[in-house]
């Protein structure tokens, strides 16, 4: 059984850093591309970045490129948001994402399989 459970979140005052991980278990993670995503209330879903099975080749959302950095640690399944610079726009609930797939291509950036729960990012002075 797949899961994906997101932590790191929290309040954090503009210009500051949080990181978030994402443990997962039931498949082979070294696998699969993973991702993160974001939803605030009353908005959609919103994609962040993703990065390929082997930890190489980053995409981000172009408003958090430069603040954010996505990494992968194969070995202890998880996956991580760097979160620096923070805005009030950050805020929003986190989810990591699995792609069944080694790679993805841009316009496949929405075609998860998996979504975790999430984790709330509050930005607020």
């Amino acid at each position: 059984q797949v899961q994906l459970v997101e932590s790191g979140g929290g309040l954090a005052q503009p210009g500051g850093s949080l990181r978030l991980s994402c443990v997962t278990s039931g498949f082979t993670f070294g696998s699969y591309a993973m991702g993160w995503f974001r939803q605030a209330p009353g908005q959609g879903l919103e994609w962040i970045s993703s990065i390929d099975s082997a930890g190489e080749t980053p995409n981000y959302l172009a408003s958090v490129k430069g603040r954010f950095a996505i990494s992968r640690d194969n070995a202890k399944r998880t996956l991580y948001l760097q979160m620096n610079n923070l805005k009030p726009e950050d805020s929003a609930v986190y989810q990591c994402g699995l792609y069944l797939s080694s790679t993805i291509e841009w316009h496949l950036r929405y075609g998860f399989d998996y979504r975790g729960q999430g984790t709330q990012v509050t930005v607020s002075s």
